[in-house]
């Protein structure tokens, strides 16, 4: 597919408009749209929708197509794979992929120690095995999390998630034994590592704790990046008392932000690490990967998927982490952020309302604020709207709803990222 920007049509135009209509008679409400143009097709930076309108894709899926959409490598994975065999589960007759996927998970998420990994479908259940193996290993029930923290839409994931509304209203009660603490955001002044401490000290005991599951960039949240320091301080804390640190790199994992791993730009290497989202090149499969005495706490039997580490998505995750490497989209993160970064704070200083720009490698955040400092959700809104009216795919966040966040393809070229940010700037100067 050319890769170019093109309307043709309003946004959303008259045969998407039409599928809506559809939509509404077949699907749930509560199931949530950004932008209501259905896809026709979709490659590298560029999603095509039914009506011909070319969009430039700065959301990849949610950081899932970090490679770009149906890059051909994993579209000919994909197919390979397909014409094999489709689906067998691992638990009853297992084959190579699984394990190789495996393998490359223990050989690149932080640390030399000796590892291990088991798939699933997605980043909730990475997070959910994770707790269970933590609590295997440790024999604690206590799991803590932190107030900007998101980690799924299952019913442990959900009750670690902060945000209430859409994520929680109504979904109660949720599972027991989770305790939150704040988690540092230098815009807002919060979340020291002392008073995060102190809070978790205050709130339960320490030695009841099994494990502190924590992202080491906020996602949902904000692109909240802690202050130096707060990640690889809480680490230790989980050391002096044994308690399993989790990292939750579903959204920040396969160098979307500049590295591998986003713990690596702390220096810390966590016990477990959960993954997903860029794991797979745009199929469904997610990993928890963690120290070889940890993991293999569990009892013969006691971990599992139907569908976890599926031939077709192993496939695709094989290649996806070949084209990473190959075509050093690591460090090519680390160039989109930083013109990302350049441009943003350029507007910043031009306007008002812009409260802060932040973020790592191609994971960057605008958060709008009142003249006050209070968080303006709508006018976050409303430069989702008019990017989107432009032919640009952007997405909010926040806990407050008042974050616009960016997350182009890796593979993005420059081009399509400068008019990309040039319908954000404008969108943004109002």
């Amino acid at each position: 597919m050319e890769q170019t920007r093109k309307l043709v049509t309003e946004i959303p135009g008259p045969r998407s408009r039409e599928l809506w209509e559809r939509r509404e008679h077949a699907v749930p409400a509560g199931v949530g749209t950004t932008l209501p143009v259905f896809v026709e097709r979709a490659q590298g930076g560029i999603v095509e929708d039914v009506d011909g309108n070319r969009l430039i894709d700065l959301g990849a899926g949610i950081a899932v197509v970090n490679v770009g959409h149906a890059h051909p490598k994993v579209a000919a994975a994909i197919a390979a794979q397909a014409e094999a065999f489709i689906h067998t589960c691992f638990q009853v007759t297992p084959y190579e992929g699984y394990v190789a996927v495996c393998e490359q998970l223990n050989a690149r998420t932080p640390g030399t120690h000796d590892k291990r990994t088991m798939l699933v479908n997605s980043g909730a259940e990475a997070v959910e095995n994770a707790v269970k193996i933590a609590r295997a290993a440790t024999g604690r029930p206590a799991v803590v999390a932190f107030d900007q923290a998101f980690h799924g839409r299952t019913l442990l994931a959900l009750s670690l998630t902060a945000k209430v509304n859409p994520y929680k209203k109504s979904f109660g009660p949720y599972a027991p034994e989770v305790y939150r603490a704040p988690f540092s955001y230098p815009y807002r002044g919060t979340g020291g590592l002392a008073e995060t401490i102190a809070w978790m000290e205050a709130s339960v005991d320490a030695s009841q704790v099994a494990c502190v599951v924590v992202e080491p960039i906020a996602g949902e949240g904000g692109f909240v990046v802690p202050e130096p320091g707060w990640f690889a301080g809480i680490a230790q804390w989980c050391r002096a008392h044994g308690v399993v640190f989790v990292a939750d790199e579903v959204q920040t994992g396969f160098g979307r932000t500049g590295a591998w791993f986003a713990s690596e730009h702390e220096g810390v290497v966590p016990d477990l690490v959960t993954t997903a989202k860029g794991l797979g090149g745009g199929m469904p499969i997610a990993g928890i990967t963690g120290r070889a005495e940890i993991m293999e706490a569990v009892h013969g039997g006691g971990l599992g998927s139907t569908f976890g580490g599926n031939p077709v998505s192993c496939a695709a995750a094989l290649a996806a982490i070949d084209v990473i490497e190959s075509e050093g989209l690591v460090e090519r993160a680390q160039k989109l952020g930083d013109r990302m970064l350049e441009r943003l704070n350029t507007v910043q200083r031009e306007t008002t309302g812009v409260g802060d720009v932040r973020g790592r490698g191609a994971m960057v955040a605008i958060e709008l604020v009142h003249d006050d400092g209070r968080p303006d959700a709508d006018r976050a809104k409303q430069i989702c709207a008019s990017c989107h009216a432009q032919g640009v795919i952007v997405l909010t966040a926040g806990t407050l709803g008042n974050v616009v966040r960016l997350l182009p393809p890796l593979v993005l070229d420059d081009t399509l990222l400068e008019q990309g940010l040039d319908a954000v700037c404008e969108a943004v100067r109002g």
